[in-house]
């Protein structure tokens, strides 16, 4: 299990997702290369292409970011994301540690809990806005059309958001 006890975590998530503050991004990151203990490890204010940028190679982590896009000239989403990322090749990723993160990942969703797709980070490029944006559009396409139908229907509609990239229903 991990181990996301650390109040900072919770400070700096609730930072994120509120709309009073700059900060768009946190990063998670293990404390030691044997330890299941996450810490906050840094914040920011400059997007995905600066969370690109701090993004350690030698590391297995998780970042949490806020996403805003726009679909027209009057309007702005904001919709959040959660990264799961072992930058490969991760030269000082232990195998356990590789194995673990995917298994960890599950307490770190009860921890981060709110997001519109989880995006599996390999190559800095993963985290690149645009195609991230386009992931974003389907899922809330599909969830908005989903509302229109009846229960069983909707259940077709989860699907289909999972086929899109999407990994947490958050009322978008």
């Amino acid at each position: 299990m991990a181990d996301l006890s650390d109040p900072n975590i919770d400070e700096a998530y609730q930072d994120v997702r509120s709309d009073k503050s700059d900060t768009n991004w946190l990063l998670l990151d293990y404390i030691s290369d044997r330890s299941d203990k996450l810490q906050v490890t840094q914040t920011g204010t400059g997007g995905l292409a600066e969370l690109r940028e701090v993004l350690d190679d030698t590391k297995a982590s998780y970042a949490y970011a806020r996403v805003t896009y726009s679909n027209d000239k009057e309007s702005t989403r904001e919709k959040f994301i959660l990264v799961v990322t072992i930058l490969l090749p991760c030269p000082n990723c232990k195998i356990m540690r590789k194995a673990k993160i995917s298994v960890q990942a599950a307490d770190v969703k009860k921890v981060l809990r709110v997001y519109s797709i989880e995006v599996a980070a390999e190559v800095k490029d993963d985290l690149k806005e645009d195609p991230i944006v386009v992931k974003l559009r389907k899922v809330c396409r599909i969830i908005s059309l989903a509302r229109t139908y009846n229960s069983h229907d909707f259940l077709k509609f989860v699907v289909a958001i999972n086929q899109a990239g999407g990994a947490s229903y958050d009322g978008v």
